[in-house]
């Protein structure tokens, strides 16, 4: 093998590609455009040259007329006028740039199978997902805690109890719940990042083959390197960038499958090396040394699978620099919206205590060292703040997710992200990926229509007899020939035009359907993984069991398997021919003389085919009805019945032919071959060739299609619209096939109109494009990646308020950055939650970006699953999870987090008044283990307990979609809300203190004895007040939490004096306090509940 083959200049065209795909950070991408420009220097370049490279090649010559232009208004004027901004934001790219040391892309050498040859470091070939290292892990933890105002808050408090004059009771009164809420968050934390770990590890440790000088030794993923010759076997993923030398496919070419990269399940053909292809072995020294361009082409990408064959291919890129990594963005912390809004209402708590402090300094008269005692009040009212809050927060999110994955009604669902099941109940945008995830991208070939019958699944078997008598009547006519054939039709184009009967159209269009493709018949051959399967194919016997289909569109292959379901069947094909086999078993050879590919431009394939037998030259063509209606002769069906078809959810195909003389042929032939060797306008001058044979050609059927939706996607759909949630569909397909999935899923109801975004390149046409659209109503938009790009480039703000306003948008073409973008487009100018649910790696991206993102374990791999936060195994499954688990979850949170809160705020209130009545006093008015004990094991669980409430049974939320529209307008925790509980906490406070104080006897002992025990009864009775349904275990926690406390009053002698609490004035004393605190509560909740019911009792009643 040649030690070292360089990679030397490509065609120009195929060199932009190749500099394209290197897939450089978008701040550099301008200079592309630059260059395209100037031609100059661009032949001399190096495959794969960065952006980078560009800059450094070009001469300044080119680039310093511009610089000067762009500095002209420097000086003091141009610093004023926001050169300032511009310094800073330079200064900090600068130090960023720094940090991460970002490695300058440059050509590079690679050394064949000699990986040490390389002289420069390139990245390990590992995945990584993981957050933190072990350096990292604790600082990383510890800062994400401390950013929450609630914790710093905590920490300060407790540390100043180091601080002997400050020192308000025991140490562990403060140290021990942060402790233990710092414990929880680092266990959890710990434990979703060795789970991320292992996953890492189960796709890094994956083997392969690799080729040396030995021989084969397996090698795993993480430890290939640039250089390696790497084997990859069919169906396995391809570990790293490589340029593919060498397969075992005769065609010497192989199929690989990129969902991952790009979500399109098509299988893309990848053609080797031809060099190296040709070579009898590797390893033997080609003489002299092989120069031959590269294009994309000959590259294997990272993260996409073989679909055919065996491959052999040298590493390029490996880890950090592969295509798919460069593709995907950092994962960021997520942090619910719950938790922002309880960090506000602590905030504000904050400035309570504070304001509270400061009053009862004031009070005071500012006498003494009045500081010291400022910072003593605000210890002693430091429980106004609960740091409970954040402990049974994340306890409640750790239960709500074992719920989730315990319903038996979505089998499967994985949470992977804990901290933020709330989520699910807020959501308003959901952006959704097409291919895999509405659909299981399975085609099934539904409508065949000849203008005046129309066959569907039920009629095929008609079909198959047509076919079955027409071969029969020709074998018989052609018995007496020596070669078996379809009988001439030479003599019927020059007979008068006789009106074709049924059979003969039906023959004409199945034939059409058999030869006008892309498909590749592959067959399964159980040789090793040697030289045997090279040549496995030559004696095949065409044998219908392990005979697969290999194309680049799974439209054509449903074609093709209905046309073997009706007799006709593909059985083998090369580049030059291939062979069809009729029901009576004759092999037909036809001869491909051209083969025009499908464009995104043309919407139309064609095929010229040379029957053998015949000699007769035939033109197929196939495609979308708006590029064939006006190629087609005059007709009156086409239109109206493709509309028809459409309706359906069909994908149409018009398939037409035109029979060609021999000099038609070779005078078409020559004026091509002459067009594709021009060097201006090259592909104007091919189009306009192949145009002059698409005249007046005989249209013979239109076939329809269907992509099969997932199970229940119209139901879901529906359910999700009736819920407010707004739907975009992000998909990488074409522009037709998302608006005919959209119509078909019912994303887009059947009333409404479709508005397709026509494509603009400038700022005129986007502004005119724009205007357009404004003047539509209540209509569905459909827009491609490339003009959406020009629309958020000159018209960001514009465009994203008209879109908001659609009831559904598609955006088809979207490359994996463009889907991120749009989701964090939504979540800037609208500032409401976005989910964000894919299948491939393609959808990845997107799914960080969101706020909630949900990955489906699809046919497109695991990608997207693994890096979502919630995974589920159908796309049904997201109806129960919003509408019940994200519902519940919200509505538990938000009572649970407000109930903590008044917990505190209660005996704050009591603190206040205390000191009040005792001159203002600094000092606690419960101790030590009292205090601890309030916010633990005398009020947990009942407390906690509130994580099991729901409001409406989960079979009502499905039912009653409507349901879900309230919990976006976050009514069940607000300030209204909280400030009904802060009303509610100084009431119960001021009766409890006050009453303890008015009833007390003797001793001072006696107000806390009758004051603590109405206090805990009182907490109790109010949990029973907020829980909506009960549960069991609630009941068990209430009487749990009271035979704790009644226990621990034995114990309790230095708080408590046991002789009173024995007595009758006690208990009566305690009773009529506690029901003065609690019954008006009570009373207004059921006249709540008489006079203006919430939305969901109405339904339950």
């Amino acid at each position: 093998m040649a030690d070292h083959i360089p990679l030397h200049p490509v065609p120009r065209r195929t060199q932009r590609r190749a500099a394209y795909y290197t897939s450089l950070p978008a701040a550099q991408r301008h200079h592309r455009y630059q260059v395209e420009d100037e031609s100059s220097l661009l032949d001399e370049m190096p495959l794969m040259m960065s952006e980078e490279g560009f800059e450094n090649d070009e001469s300044d010559y080119h680039t310093l007329p511009r610089a000067r232009v762009s500095h002209r208004k420097r000086g003091l004027e141009w610093f004023i006028c926001g050169g300032w901004k511009f310094l800073c934001a330079s200064c900090c790219d600068w130090l960023i740039n720094i940090c991460r040391r970002k490695k300058e892309l440059k050509a590079r050498t690679v050394w064949l199978g000699c990986p040490e040859k390389c002289e420069e470091k390139y990245p390990r070939n590992a995945i990584k997902n993981q957050k933190y290292n072990i350096f990292t892990f604790i600082p990383g933890v510890l800062y994400e805690q401390f950013k929450f105002f609630l914790n710093l808050y905590f920490l300060i408090v407790s540390c100043s109890q180091f601080v002997p004059a400050l020192k308000i009771g025991y140490l562990y009164t403060y140290w021990a719940p942060l402790g233990f809420v710092l414990a929880v968050t680092m266990v959890r934390e710990a434990v979703d990042e060795f789970r991320r770990y292992q996953r890492d590890k189960e796709m890094n440790s994956q083997l392969y083959s690799k080729l040396t000088i030995r021989g084969k030794v397996q090698v795993k993923s993480s430890d290939i390197q640039v250089g390696d010759l790497i084997i990859v076997e069919k169906n396995q993923r391809i570990p790293s960038d490589m340029v593919f030398l060498r397969t075992s496919e005769k065609t010497g070419s192989c199929f690989i499958r990129t969902d991952q990269l790009d979500g399109e399940t098509d299988w893309k053909l990848k053609v080797a090396v031809s060099c190296t292809q040709r070579l009898p072995a590797l390893g033997e020294d080609s003489d002299p040394t092989v120069h031959e361009s590269l294009s994309i082409e000959n590259t294997l990408w990272a993260s996409t699978v073989v679909a055919s064959g065996t491959v052999i291919g040298v590493v390029i890129y490996t880890g950090k620099e592969t295509r798919s990594v460069m593709n995907t963005s950092n994962p960021k912390n997520k942090v619910g919206l719950l938790d922002l809004e309880l960090n506000q209402l602590t905030k504000a708590l904050f400035l309570a205590l504070v304001a509270l402090s400061i009053v009862m300094v004031t009070l005071q008269g500012f006498v003494g060292p009045w500081y010291r005692n400022l910072f003593r009040f605000l210890l002693l009212f430091s429980y106004i703040i609960p740091i409970s809050l954040r402990v049974n927060l994340d306890m409640g999110k750790a239960a709500y997710g074992w719920m989730i994955m315990k319903d038996d009604n979505i089998p499967g669902t994985v949470v992977r992200t804990s901290t933020i099941p709330e989520e699910l109940g807020r959501l308003v945008y959901l952006l959704t990926d097409k291919t895999g995830t509405l659909t299981q991208n399975e085609m099934i070939f539904k409508r065949l229509h000849l203008g005046t019958v129309s066959y569907g699944t039920d009629t095929m078997d008609e079909i198959q007899n047509h076919i079955i008598n027409s071969y029969s009547q020709m074998h018989s006519q052609s018995s007496g020939n020596s070669t078996s054939s379809t009988p001439s039709r030479k003599v019927q184009s020059s007979a008068p035009k006789v009106r074709k009967t049924v059979s003969s159209r039906i023959h004409e269009a199945v034939k059409a359907i058999a030869l006008c493709h892309n498909v590749t018949p592959v067959y399964e051959s159980h040789a090793g993984v040697t030289g045997e399967t090279e040549y496995a194919e030559v004696d095949q016997n065409f044998s219908d069991e392990n005979r697969t289909y290999q194309a680049s569109s799974p439209d054509e292959v449903a074609l093709v398997q209905w046309t073997e379901s009706v007799g006709l069947t593909l059985v083998n094909r090369d580049l030059t021919s291939m062979q069809l086999k009729t029901p009576g078993g004759q092999i037909l050879t036809y001869y491909i003389l051209q083969v025009f590919p499908f464009t995104s431009e043309s919407k139309r394939m064609g095929i010229i085919v040379r029957d053998e037998s015949t000699g007769e030259v035939t033109f197929y063509m196939k495609g979308a009805d708006v590029a064939m209606s006006t190629i087609v002769q005059y007709n009156d069906w086409l239109e109206e019945e493709c509309g028809n078809m459409a309706r359906e959810g069909l994908r149409t195909l018009v398939v037409a032919k035109k029979s060609l003389t021999e000099e038609q042929y070779q005078d078409f032939e020559n004026r091509y071959n002459q067009a594709k060797l021009s060097i201006h306008d090259r592909a104007l001058k091919v189009a306009a060739v192949v145009e002059s044979l698409e005249r007046e050609m005989e249209l013979l059927c239109l076939t329809g299609v269907e992509d099969q939706l997932q199970a229940d996607v119209r139901p879901t759909l529906e359910m999700l619209r009736n819920a407010g949630i707004k739907i975009w569909m992000l998909t990488g397909d074409k522009l037709e096939t998302a608006t005919c999935i959209a119509k078909s899923s019912h994303l887009v109801s059947r009333t409404q109109d479709i508005h397709v975004f026509r494509p603009v390149s400038s700022r005129g046409e986007a502004h005119l494009e724009l205007n357009a659209f404004r003047r539509k109503h209540d209509c569905a938009l459909v827009i491609s990646g490339d003009s959406l790009e020009v629309c958020l480039k000159y018209y960001e703000h514009e465009f994203v308020e008209l879109a908001c306003q659609c009831p559904a948008v598609v955006c088809c073409r979207c490359s994996p950055t463009q889907k991120a973008h749009i989701v964090k487009l939504l979540q800037h100018h609208t500032g409401k939650r976005t989910c964000a649910i894919g299948d491939g790696g393609n959808d990845v991206s997107m799914i960080q970006a969101a706020d909630c993102g949900i990955g489906i374990e699809g046919k497109e791999g695991k990608q997207a699953s693994l890096a979502a936060d919630f995974s589920i195994t159908q796309f049904k499954h997201i109806g129960r999870l919003l509408m019940v688990h994200g519902r519940n979850s919200y509505k538990r949170s938000a009572a649970l987090g407000q109930f903590v809160m008044h917990r505190g705020l209660i005996i704050s209130t009591m603190q206040a008044v205390f000191s009040s009545v005792f001159y203002f006093a600094s000092i606690p008015l419960y101790q030590g283990f009292l205090m601890v004990g309030y916010a633990t094991i005398y009020t947990m669980f009942p407390v906690f307990s509130l994580v099991l409430d729901q409001d409406v049974k989960p079979e009502m939320a499905l039912l009653y979609p409507e349901l879900y529209k309230d919990l976006t307008k976050g009514r069940s925790l607000s300030f209204k809300t909280f400030l009904i509980w802060v009303l509610i906490s100084i009431y119960q406070g001021g009766i409890l203190m006050y009453g303890a104080l008015l009833l007390f006897e003797s001793e001072f002992v006696h107000v806390v004895a009758i004051s603590f025990t109405a206090l805990i009864l009182t907490e109790l009775l109010m949990v029973a007040l907020t829980i909506r349904t009960w549960h069991w275990l609630m009941v068990v926690a209430e009487f749990f939490s009271l035979g704790c406390y009644v226990a621990s009053l034995a114990f309790l002698n230095e708080y408590f004096d046991v002789a009173f609490i024995m007595t009758v004035t006690f208990l009566w004393k305690v009773s009529a306090i506690t029901v003065v605190s609690c019954l008006p509560l009570y009373i207004l909740k059921y006249l709540k509940r008489k006079f203006s019911p919430p939305s969901y009792s109405k339904l339950t009643s």
